[in-house]
């Protein structure tokens, strides 16, 4: 996922962005006209094509709104999130999360 250097989440610049990386657009369903900013999920990798499925929970930090309209999922992905959770970079996942 590639972010603007402006997310629609105040205070989360290029240089403000969650260490190690675990973080997220949120999609139109969780959005919630931005008050999921800051929100932090506990997620995992459910199923997918080829087992790509990495074992183990996640948290992640909501810094942006999904940009995409519509957007294509519940919630995208920063490029670190979602290599600790699957084997396979170009997949798509099932994820199971909670806040």
């Amino acid at each position: 996922m590639h972010l603007s250097p402006a997310t629609r989440c105040p205070g989360y610049g290029k240089d403000q962005l969650p260490d190690g990386g675990l973080f997220v657009a949120a999609g139109n369903g969780i959005w919630d006209n931005g008050a999921a900013c800051g929100r932090r999920y506990r997620l995992r990798c459910l199923s997918g094509l080829r087992r790509p499925c990495k074992d183990g929970f996640i948290v992640v930090e909501v810094v942006d709104v999904c940009r995409s309209n519509p957007c294509p999922s519940t919630m995208v992905l920063s490029d670190q999130a979602f290599d600790a959770i699957s084997r396979f970079p170009n997949t798509k996942i099932n994820i199971e999360y909670a806040q």
